[in-house]
């Protein structure tokens, strides 16, 4: 039977698409098929969806590690894209939570696509004061921020934290609930992000071109360092000595393993002194997206969209992204 214009229409959305690793060169704007969701998924019309690192290290496949998980040779899952924000289309028999209509935001799979599929444990309500395009740009950076600060850096009231990175993805986010969690925080940025991570809400800003954190005259109570590459002894250069250092993240340490190993020997040094030496890596949930939806409707946490892209411009976005421009998120526009 040969489908009618109209019918392939239905069952077709434009993506972008990955059939092998590599550079933004290797995205491209493709008609392919509608994903299904399964027992416990929703389809949701992507409205829009956020771009942050992770998505720049599945492209390029690294480090290669990683590729255990997402495929050895070429990606599982050829649609590249994790943060999504939208509307629910269609939901598997065994969802509870979200109706057809609803207008959600998380983590979905291959949200770069005018649909995507997302588990209904990684979606949450869209929070009422965002529009789709912040929304975005919220689950996985926000909720890393979140669980870097409290759950893995066990943040208190009044304590010196020292954000790592203060300009990016996370670290917009990280600056802002450090202060709604009743901390003094001072952010580590460039020369040209000074002005926007004090727009934030720091406390402090440290111009890492012409100063250095770790030159023994202040410590901190908790660093939470994103994708930084600092040695561990400047970290505890600059660490109280009963201070925590957190560590998620990392653009250098090799294509093996990426900052992995500057991670795994933060553990295994951690014991055998004073300090706390830990990392973590985020995982986004219902329960972490609700929270988020307080913090930013009581104003005390939002999102910093520093550009949008449409779909077609997705390879665009990426280098963009990884020349170090970006102050905040960056959305795709669907």
């Amino acid at each position: 039977m040969t489908m009618t214009p109209q019918a392939n229409r239905e069952s077709t959305m434009r993506a972008i698409v990955q059939d092998v690793y590599g550079s933004a060169e290797v995205l491209h704007l493709a008609q392919i098929p509608r994903p299904v969701p399964a027992e416990h998924e929703v389809l949701v019309q992507v409205r829009a969806a956020g771009l942050d690192r992770g998505v720049s290290h599945l492209t390029r496949g690294r480090p290669y590690l990683a590729r255990l998980a997402f495929g050895l040779r070429k990606p599982k899952n050829p649609v590249p894209g994790m943060d999504l924000a939208g509307i629910v289309v269609a939901a598997g028999p065994a969802v509870t939570r979200f109706a057809v209509g609803d207008e959600v935001f998380g983590f979905g799979r291959g949200s770069f696509a005018e649909y995507a599929v997302a588990r209904e444990n990684q979606l949450a309500t869209k929070p009422p004061s965002l529009t789709f395009e912040q929304a975005a740009a919220v689950p996985v950076s926000a909720v890393t921020a979140l669980q870097g600060l409290r759950d893995a850096g066990r943040i208190e009231p009044g304590q010196k934290v020292l954000v790592i990175g203060a300009s990016g993805g996370v670290g917009s986010f990280a600056v802002q609930l450090a202060k709604a969690l009743g901390a003094h925080v001072t952010g580590v940025v460039s020369t040209a992000k000074l002005d926007a991570v004090r727009s934030l809400g720091a406390d402090d800003v440290i111009d890492y071109t012409r100063e250095d954190f770790a030159d023994g005259t202040r410590h901190y109570d908790l660093i939470l360092d994103i994708a930084g590459n600092p040695s561990l002894a400047r970290l505890r250069r600059a660490l109280n000595p009963a201070g925590t250092a957190v560590i998620t993240g990392g653009e250098e340490g090799g294509n093996l393993t990426g900052g992995m190993n500057r991670q795994l020997g933060a553990l295994l040094l951690s014991p055998f002194v004073g300090q706390r030496l830990t990392m973590f890596i985020g995982k986004v949930s219902s329960a972490g997206l609700e929270e988020l939806t307080g913090f930013i409707e009581a104003k005390k946490v939002k999102p910093r969209i520093d550009r949008t892209f449409p779909l077609a411009e997705v390879p665009d976005a990426l280098r963009y992204l990884e020349a170090g421009k970006v102050c905040g998120k960056v959305a795709i526009i669907i």
